[in-house]
């Protein structure tokens, strides 16, 4: 029977095991045999004893008050070695000596208090009265072996008998998913914090260009917007399939190896339930993540996201200097190689562009279609007449064969084939031209 049980056990994940644990009337499940009960499980209270163990005495027979059941506070989140606002810094750093990972130390506490947490709610999860119902579905026949004054009496005795051997198994089960996941969340949280590292870097890098455009809210706009899209979307999905996952695993939920947030892109309802999902006020920050980024300011995004980070004990790097002459570095290197290679004529504006700004202002700039013009003007200062003539000419013609582009109906009797190609030659005639705008001023 104990075999029995605890394959059946198994079956049930944790929270099907807490749905279940209501007192269960197995008078009411024989009342088609029309046996009589002298006293059924609904009629009974369950007290603790000093031990930790249950029993079952009848209502009308027992007048003994309820123990109070211990208090046990939640289990918290060791958020201390990644403290990541700049004022609180140096009071961290003994504890924050190694920022790009979780600790061994830290992941080992948390592990035990999950264990430990695991241990208090066990006897709440296997009572007596779960192990009595699955004796009955296995074995009916033995709800009508008891005493005609205490039909339920073997089934009691039953269920006390393989309760404490149930209760070891499910312990040591729950202890090793516990461990295993303990493992799967120290890599799966250091691989969000390199990837963090990278991409948060580059947004703060890119943001630093939006400064120029303080003056001029309609563009500022456009920018703010396209950067939150482009580059800061990807990392909150990121953050949050990871966070969920980790939620899960923290809770000695098993999760398959095809659960992974590496290819995860969600949509804007995939994100709002997502974030709901994570605990507490983790839940809260993440849904202000999600407000800031349906906003039109980057700064707003990033504080939300450092709050975020924060409450889950994930670092967000501040770009100082020395990584921003870094970054700027690398970020020319291979905007070059881009230009170089390029070969469709419409994609090339917005590098050739991005290049100047590198050049003029040492800013990283990504701006969307809409933006270009606003952007190549304000290079009119900077350029000889000369050359932002031969930029602008080139800008003038790019939005001719977009719109020409998409008014084309695709009729043979239609003359804006013939333009259409025409543009296009003209803006392949003047590639060399361009590149030749910041790829010769970068050999001199």
């Amino acid at each position: 029977m104990f075999d029995r049980v605890e394959k059946d056990m198994d079956t049930l994940s944790l929270s099907s095991l807490a749905s279940q644990g209501q007192p269960i009337d197995l008078c009411s499940a024989h009342e088609s045999k029309g046996r009589p009960a002298a006293a059924s499980f609904s009629e009974m209270k369950e007290i603790s004893d000093e031990g930790g163990s249950r029993k079952f005495v009848s209502e009308k027979s027992s007048k003994k008050k309820r123990g109070k059941s211990a208090k046990s506070g939640p289990t918290e989140d060791d958020t201390d070695n990644y403290e990541s606002l700049p004022t609180k810094v140096k009071k961290n750093q003994r504890k924050s000596k190694d920022t790009n990972s979780l600790d061994a130390s830290d992941m080992k506490s948390g592990s035990k208090k999950g264990l430990d947490k695991t241990k208090e709610d066990s006897l709440n999860i296997i009572s007596e009265e779960w192990i009595a119902q699955r004796i009955l579905a296995l074995a009916p026949d033995l709800g009508d072996l008891g005493e005609p004054e205490d039909p339920h009496a073997l089934i009691r005795h039953l269920s006390n008998h393989l309760r404490p051997m149930l209760l070891d198994s499910w312990k040591k089960k729950r202890n090793t998913v516990l461990l295993e996941n303990s493992e799967r969340r120290r890599r799966l949280l250091d691989n969000l914090q390199k990837q963090l590292d990278e991409a948060v870097l580059d947004i703060q890098l890119y943001e630093k260009a939006l400064d120029l455009f303080e003056d001029d809210p309609a563009t500022s706009v456009i920018l703010h917007k396209h950067l939150l899209k482009t580059m800061a979307t990807p990392v909150v999905d990121k953050l949050i399939s990871t966070l969920v996952i980790d939620n899960k695993l923290k809770n000695g939920v098993e999760v398959g190896e095809n659960e992974s947030p590496e290819t995860a892109s969600l949509s804007s309802a995939d994100r709002i339930s997502l974030s709901k999902s994570l605990p507490g006020s983790l839940s809260v920050k993440a849904q202000a993540v999600l407000d800031a980024l349906e906003g039109k300011v980057v700064d707003t995004f990033m504080i939300a996201l450092r709050a975020m980070t924060e409450e889950s004990g994930l670092l967000l790097k501040k770009l100082d200097k020395k990584l921003e002459r870094t970054l700027l570095h690398s970020y020319r290197k291979d905007l070059t190689a881009q230009v170089s290679s390029e070969t469709d004529a419409v994609a090339l504006l917005p590098k050739i562009v991005a290049l100047l700004y590198l050049q003029f202002y040492n800013k990283a700039l990504q701006a969307p279609g809409r933006a270009i013009s606003a952007a190549a003007s304000r290079l009119k200062n900077k350029l000889p007449d000369s050359t932002y003539k031969v930029l602008m000419d080139y800008h003038a013609a790019t939005v001719t064969l977009l719109a020409l582009q998409s008014a084309a109906t695709g009729d043979e009797e239609d003359c804006t084939s013939d333009r259409i190609l025409s543009k296009k030659e003209f803006l392949e005639s003047k590639m060399p031209e361009l590149k030749g705008l910041v790829l010769t001023s970068r050999s001199s």
